[in-house]
């Protein structure tokens, strides 16, 4: 009986057969696919918070289905294979493990952290080298990655070379000196373009708090919007109670019964 990995590979060439192939698969490429991979990632990641380990299983394997897609149209080119892509993480694996696949000594989670960005420094100054260039600490953060991400992983590569805070308290004063700098450009007047500056640079330190409290802001935001999510539903159930919709009351009224759910959540009277 065939693997289910080696079926799934058959079943993606097949959509991908210009002969009886899927009309829709045929006309696919690189840059097509990717926005889907991107909302495959997210619908894990939905999974994974849920606890909904059935919904995870899917979602994984409609992830794994994109890696065999983009594996198939590079097999089409003769660029490279599934199986290929396979090795080379498995290399990587290998490489970046010393401890378990070599001697190397690593005392806990830490210590293989900081161990594991050593090699993947390595790398890229390695890299760097090839090309006939100076390495940067940054390099290697890609643009597409999602904001807070980004932020979060830039901060992360300037402080393994020294230019980071030594106090959350410190970050605290950053952040309330961006928040009258903010002020003073939404007070001035001032062109979207100085305010969205102002609003970036104060959600940038937002996130340098985040990193140095050890929260992953990415998860605290995702909380946050499934908590005023659940809250703002107890605010329409409340007013469909006495026959209204959100557009019917008032701020103040609808202020209110957000107050009440808060209390319902903890258990207040």
């Amino acid at each position: 009986m065939a693997r289910n990995i080696d079926r799934l590979i058959d079943v993606m060439a097949r959509l991908r057969d210009p002969n009886g192939g899927c009309p829709w698969d045929l006309v696919q490429t690189y840059a097509t696919i990717a926005p889907h991979t991107i909302e495959e990632a997210y619908e894990v990641a939905d999974a994974i918070e849920k606890g909904d380990m059935p919904a995870l299983r899917e979602e994984l394997g409609d992830l794994l289905f994109q890696v065999v897609y983009y594996s198939q149209m590079a097999r089409e080119e003769n660029l490279f294979d599934f199986d290929e892509v396979a090795g080379v993480i498995a290399d990587k694996m290998i490489r970046r493990h010393p401890h378990v696949f070599g001697a190397e000594e690593v005392k806990g989670a830490d210590m293989q952290t900081s161990r594991w960005e050593d090699h993947k420094a390595a790398e890229r100054a390695a890299k760097a080298a090839e090309e006939g260039r100076a390495p940067s600490a940054l390099e290697g953060v890609i643009s597409g990655l999602p904001a807070l991400t980004r932020a979060l992983k830039l901060q992360n590569r300037a402080a393994r070379v020294g230019f980071d805070w030594t106090d959350a308290r410190d970050i605290l004063d950053k952040i309330e000196e961006e928040v009258r700098e903010l002020r003073h450009e939404m007070d001035s007047g001032s062109a979207p373009d100085r305010v969205a500056d102002e609003l970036g640079d104060l959600l940038f330190a937002l996130v340098n708090l985040a990193r140095r409290l050890k929260v992953e802001p990415e998860s605290a935001l995702r909380g946050t919007n499934a908590k005023f999510e659940r809250r703002f539903h107890r605010i329409e159930a409340l007013l469909s109670e006495q026959g209204r919709t959100p557009k019917e009351a008032t701020l103040d009224e609808m202020e209110a019964f957000w107050q009440q759910a808060k209390r319902e959540e903890r258990g207040e009277s």
